[in-house]
């Protein structure tokens, strides 16, 4: 009966025992995996982020490269000249200035006149420069005080 019940006894536990190892082989070599998954899990977050983040950036850039395009493409167009009214023996001279804006070639406005009284020997490009409406370095100025702009 030793012969018999004791192989018999050999082999179950060398069979347990071959189970118990490669249980615990299995769980680290999933344990391994796990851990490279999670690696590569993250480097892919890593990526999606920056990928999101270089593609929202590139649409500003866009976007800002338009605004400037489009801002580039509109002008104004300005003319002045003097009117002069005579009533009985006064003369009256007066600055006219005239100014529309344009987007290219397409007028967005119409003409927007400003008369203002001019005396004599006075500076008429200067006086032109000083009521002008639609003065460029006001229009793309990006901090003017609205004071200003309303002078």
């Amino acid at each position: 009966m030793l012969w018999v019940g004791l192989p018999i006894l050999v082999s179950v536990g060398s069979g347990a025992l071959a189970y118990y190892v490669m249980k615990a082989r299995m769980e680290a070599a999933i344990a391994g995996e796990r851990a490279s998954l999670a690696e590569a899990r993250a480097i892919l977050d890593a990526q999606a982020k920056t990928l999101a983040e270089t593609l929202r950036a590139t649409e500003e850039a866009a976007k800002r490269q338009a605004l400037d395009d489009f801002i580039a493409d509109l002008r104004v167009e300005e003319r002045h000249y003097l009117r002069e009214q005579k009533a009985l023996f006064l003369s009256k001279k007066s600055l006219v200035l005239q100014e529309r804006i344009f987007f290219r070639n397409i007028p967005l406005s119409s003409w927007v006149e400003h008369e203002m009284p001019v005396e004599e020997g006075a500076d008429v490009e200067k006086l032109a420069r000083t009521l002008a409406v639609f003065t460029p370095d006001l229009l793309l100025a990006p901090s003017v005080s609205p004071k200003k702009l309303l002078r």
